[in-house]
C-alpha cells in the first residue's frame, strides 16, 4: 500500500490557521456563507464569483461578526488595529483564505476577469462547517433505500450499481444512528453543565422539531428492526441467483467498486459485499439502534428531572413567600400591617377555592367487594386443557432445532472426516437428519458457526424431500 501524500505542504502548510486565530468565529461564518453561495441549494452556477461579488458577499457577515474577537488567540494578521474598518477586514480575510489554501483563483474566460472558488480541501472542510450550522433535511429513509436497492439488484435489469447503492445505504444507516447518539450525548453534557431549565428549553424545543422531522421516521418506517427480515430475505435470494448473472455482477463490481476489490476477503467480491451488507444491518439492529434509544431516553429523563426540580423549587418559593409575609406582619407597625394585608388581598382576590362535596364519596357495597375478589382469582386449568397445551408445545418444538446443536454436529463431522462436507452428502434417514441438512447453512452463518465457512456450489441438491442449491461447509483455516 502506497503512503498517503502529506496534507500540510505547499499552500496547505498553515491550512487551519484562520480557524485558530483571534477572529475564528468570523472566518467560520464567512466560510459557511461562501459554501452556501457556491455549492448550497440556492447556488448561482451561471455566474462565477468575482472579487467584487466576493466582497459584497462577505461584507454583511464581517459587519455582523466583527466584534467577536477571541482574546486567548494572541495577535495575528486579522487582529491589527487598522482592521476595525469592515472593508479593510474583508480584504485581509480574502488574502488570508487565499494564502492558507482555502480559496484559489482561476481565469473566467467569459468575463475575462479573475474569479474565486474553493480549493478541493477548502470545499470539504467548509461543507463540514456549513452542515453543522444547517438543520438536517434528511428524510431518514436509508434502511428503506437499502431494501429497495437490493430489490432492484434482484430484477432482470439489476447490476453492480444497485448492489453498491445498497451497501452505501446500509453504511448511512450506521451513520444516522451514530449521529443521533452523539447528538443526545452532547445534549446531556450541555444539560449537566448549565443545569437550568430556562437555558435548556430552546434545545428541548429544537429536539422536538428534529424528532418530528427525522427521528419519528427513523423509528417507524425506516426502523432497522422492521426492515431487517426483508433485507435478509433479499440477500438470500441474491445468493441463489443463477451462476451467469452472479458472474456478470461480480465482473461489473471489479470495474465500479475498486475499494471492494481491494478490501474483500473470500472467493468473490459479490459474496463479500452481500455478507458486509448483512453484517452492517445486524450491527444497526443489535447495537446502534438500542444505543440510540438509550441515549434518547437518558436525555428525556434528565430534562424531566430538571423540570420537576424547577417546579418543586418554585412551589417551595411560593410557600416561603407566605411565611415571609407572616414574619413581616409580626414585626410591622399596625399601619404597615394594614397596607401589607391590603396589598396581599388585592393579589389573591381572583383566586377561587373549591371543596369537594363529601356526598360524592361512596363506599363499595359488600356485593361489589365480593365480585372484585372473585374476578381476581385465577381460573384453574382442567386436565384436558393441560394436555392440549402440552401437545401444542410439543408439536411446535418437534421441528425446532437450535443452531448451536446443528453447528456442533457439523463441527464434529468435519473434524472426523478431515475434509469439507457437502449438503448433498449429509444423511436424511430421519426427520432430525432432514432438519439438520435444511438448517446447516443458516447455522454456519449464525454466531454458533463463526469458525466455519460455507460456499455455494454450482451443482443442485435434490433428494426425495426437497430440492435446492448445494453448499460446501468447511472449518476456517
Amino acid at each position: 500500500m502506497s503512503a498517503a501524500a502529506p496534507f500540510f505542504e505547499g499552500e496547505r502548510l498553515r491550512f487551519f490557521r484562520p480557524l485558530s486565530g483571534s477572529r475564528r468565529e468570523l472566518v467560520a461564518a464567512c466560510l459557511r456563507a461562501l459554501f452556501e453561495r457556491l455549492h448550497g441549494p440556492a447556488a448561482d452556477y451561471s455566474h462565477n464569483l468575482t472579487r467584487e461579488l466576493l466582497r459584497e458577499l462577505l461584507l454583511p457577515v464581517v459587519r455582523e461578526y466583527q466584534d467577536r474577537v477571541s482574546l486567548d488567540a494572541g495577535e495575528d494578521e486579522l487582529s491589527a488595529p487598522e482592521l476595525n474598518d469592515p472593508h479593510q477586514l474583508v480584504t485581509a480575510l480574502i488574502r488570508a483564505l487565499l494564502n492558507d489554501g482555502w480559496l484559489e483563483q482561476f481565469a473566467d474566460r467569459n468575463g475575462l476577469v479573475t474569479a474565486f472558488r474553493f480549493s478541493r480541501s477548502g470545499k470539504l472542510f467548509a461543507e463540514a462547517l456549513w452542515s453543522l450550522d444547517r438543520p438536517s433535511r434528511s428524510r431518514q429513509r436509508n434502511m428503506r433505500g437499502c431494501r429497495n436497492a437490493l430489490e432492484a439488484a434482484l430484477s432482470d435489469r439489476g447490476d453492480a450499481h444497485d448492489l453498491v447503492d445498497a451497501y452505501e445505504y446500509a453504511e448511512k444507516v450506521i451513520e444516522d444512528l451514530t449521529d443521533g447518539i452523539d447528538y443526545f450525548q452532547e445534549l446531556v453534557r450541555h444539560l449537566m453543565q448549565t443545569a437550568s431549565v430556562h437555558t435548556q428549553w430552546n434545545e428541548f424545543v429544537e429536539f422536538l422539531d428534529r424528532f418530528q422531522r427525522d427521528y419519528s421516521k427513523q423509528l417507524t418506517a425506516d426502523n432497522a428492526t422492521l426492515n431487517r427480515q426483508a433485507i435478509r430475505q433479499k440477500l438470500e435470494k441474491l445468493r441463489l441467483l443463477p451462476e451467469h448473472k452472479v458472474a456478470r455482477i461480480d465482473e461489473q463490481l471489479h470495474d465500479v467498486a475498486h475499494w471492494a476489490v481491494k478490501d474483500h476477503t473470500g472467493t468473490t467480491v459479490y459474496d463479500w459485499l452481500l455478507d458486509r451488507i448483512e453484517d452492517i444491518v445486524d450491527a444497526a439492529c443489535e447495537s446502534k439502534q438500542p444505543g440510540f434509544l438509550k441515549a434518547m431516553e437518558t436525555y428525556l429523563k434528565r430534562v424531566n428531572g430538571l423540570a420537576m426540580q424547577s417546579m418543586m423549587l418554585r412551589a417551595g418559593q411560593t410557600r416561603h413567600a407566605y411565611l415571609a409575609a407572616i414574619q413581616k406582619l409580626a414585626v410591622s407597625a399596625p399601619e404597615a400591617q394594614e397596607r401589607l394585608l391590603e396589598a396581599i388581598a388585592e393579589r389573591i382576590a381572583p383566586a377561587e377555592v373549591r371543596v369537594l362535596d363529601p356526598a360524592s364519596f361512596k363506599l363499595r357495597t359488600a356485593t361489589q367487594r365480593r365480585k372484585s375478589v372473585t374476578v381476581s382469582i385465577l381460573p384453574r386449568a382442567t386436565r384436558e386443557d393441560l394436555m392440549d397445551s402440552a401437545m401444542s408445545r410439543a408439536e411446535s418444538e418437534a421441528f425446532s432445532l437450535p443452531n448451536d446443536v446443528v453447528a456442533q454436529q457439523l463441527r464434529s463431522d468435519l473434524r472426523v472426516f478431515k475434509h469439507p462436507i457437502r449438503l448433498s452428502a449429509l444423511p436424511v434417514a430421519t426427520a432430525r437428519d432432514l432438519l439438520r441438512t435444511m438448517q446447516a447453512v443458516e447455522a454456519v452463518r449464525s454466531v454458533a458457526g463463526e469458525d466455519m465457512t460455507v460456499r455455494r456450489l454450482p451443482t443442485p441438491l435434490a433428494n426425495e424431500y426437497y430440492s435446492g442449491t448445494d453448499y460446501e461447509i468447511d472449518l476456517k483455516k
